[in-house]
């Protein structure tokens, strides 16, 4: 792959006076004046692979960059992309494709853009912000932090459907590897699974529910059985896509002996299994249960995002586990001093980080005032200079909602759809970098 293309490039479109056009031109010159940003995204392409001097030279770095963005900018699919991409003169002038350039399949795009590693994501993030404080845009003296979730793409868990969920998964490898290496033997439960689901979600006593769980289990025990008896005869296959299968169904196998475990502790035993311990989807096995404010559970990640005082958002931080806001206060501050060089003078955090530690660990640090939205026992004065500055900063934190409202309305921050715990930086990134583009983009042409 190539960082840009050498050859003249293809006949462009003239550009439109419709906002949204001129907001892709002006994201176009901030690409222009950062070229690390391409240098970052050809390490990721270039990772593991021997440089070939021959064969289809297919989409640049640049180009990979900018589909990207169209897509998450607009909420296009893999193939509304595709489609808009050959068919909107914007957008083809944008990602450098021109009138005479050939359009790329949904599945070139798809598998180009998620090359991109959210660490390289995150690296783009810091090319910008620093671009904007070299440009005076935003100089991170005032922050303003918070938490919120963005979930994984699962259905609602329940154990019942998480064991229906491992009964047809495991009966379809096996469906897809009988008969490739030799018969398998094993039966197709997954009607009688459903039905097992069916009578638990409906039923009124908690005597037949019980009675629907015990063979439900039993049915996701003996599909784990031939699941294990596959595994073994497929070992001794000297196979390549044999020993895919045998990966595959390892690892589902784990996750449902995982799934039948909990499923018996609660509906058995009437334990309540801790949530770091829980299995909401085979799926997503990476996603984590979010309680926020004792009142509503997300599965997902909780993301701590770092707002200045332009609304760009100068970091974001992807959790692990559900970690309380007082236990992540000092680390966001101290990647603000990664990012600048120096900590800001001002920060305004939500009720959440407030702590005495923490207070007095921000202003070991030199920041002069430091606002909780609660005050949870801390003294005003012991936070800010003054009542007003209190005031102002607790005004001023506020702005950090309206960010995290317009970024999942417009930038699909709310859910992530694509797979795996990879996937899952790299979304949240790329929804980042493209709410700072527009931020910048709108600060530069108001």
């Amino acid at each position: 792959m190539r960082k840009k293309s050498k050859s003249q490039m293809p006949l462009t479109p003239p550009a439109s006076d419709h906002p949204k056009a001129i907001e892709l031109e002006t994201i176009s010159d901030m690409l222009d004046q950062n070229p690390i940003i391409l240098d970052l995204i050809m390490e990721d392409f270039n990772r593991g692979r021997k440089r070939k001097r021959s064969g289809a030279h297919g989409m640049t770095a640049d180009q990979v960059l900018r589909a990207a963005l169209v897509k998450q900018m607009f909420g296009f699919s893999y193939r509304d992309l595709a489609f808009h991409l050959s068919d909107s003169y914007s957008f083809s002038r944008f990602v450098r494709i021109g009138l005479a350039g050939r359009a790329f399949k949904h599945s070139v795009l798809a598998k180009n853009i998620k090359m991109i590693s959210p660490e390289t994501w995150e690296e783009i993030n810091r090319v910008l912000v620093c671009w904007a404080k070299d440009q005076d845009i935003e100089k991170g003296r005032q922050v303003r932090i918070d938490c919120t979730v963005v979930e994984t793409d699962i259905h609602p868990p329940s154990d019942s459907s998480l064991l229906y969920d491992s009964v047809r998964v495991l009966s379809r490898l096996l469906g897809q590897a009988d008969g490739r290496w030799g018969r398998l033997i094993y039966q197709d439960h997954c009607r009688r699974a459903k039905r097992r689901m069916m009578n638990i979600m409906n039923a009124r006593k908690q005597a037949v529910r019980v009675n629907a769980y015990r063979d439900l289990i039993k049915v996701t025990n003996k599909t784990a059985g031939y699941a294990e008896e596959a595994i073994v005869r497929l070992e001794q296959v000297s196979d390549f896509e044999a020993a895919g299968y045998v990966v595959d169904l390892k690892h589902y196998l784990d996750l449902t002996h995982r799934v039948i475990d909990q499923a018996e502790r609660r509906v058995f035993g009437g334990e309540k299994v801790p949530a770091g311990e829980k299995v909401v989807s085979i799926f997503e096995p990476h996603t984590d249960v979010i309680v926020k404010d004792r009142r509503d559970t997300y599965f997902g990640h909780k993301v701590c995002l770092c707002v200045g005082a332009t609304q760009l958002i100068t970091d974001c931080l992807i959790t692990s586990g559900n970690p309380a806001d007082t236990d992540l206060t000092v680390t966001m501050l101290d990647r603000q001093n990664e990012i600048y060089g120096r900590y800001p003078l001002k920060a305004a955090l939500d009720g959440g980080f407030a702590s005495k530690e923490n207070l007095k660990a921000a202003k070991s640090k030199q920041i002069k005032d430091v606002c909780f939205a609660k005050k949870r026992g801390l003294n005003v004065l012991d936070m800010c200079r003054s009542e007003w500055v209190y005031k102002r900063l607790l005004n001023f934190r506020a702005g950090v909602k309206s960010v995290i409202s317009w970024i999942k309305r417009s930038l699909g921050f709310d859910r992530c759809p694509w797979k795996g715990p990879r996937s899952f930086g790299s979304y949240v990134w790329l929804a980042v970098v493209s709410a700072n583009l527009r931020t910048l983009a709108g600060l530069q042409t108001a």
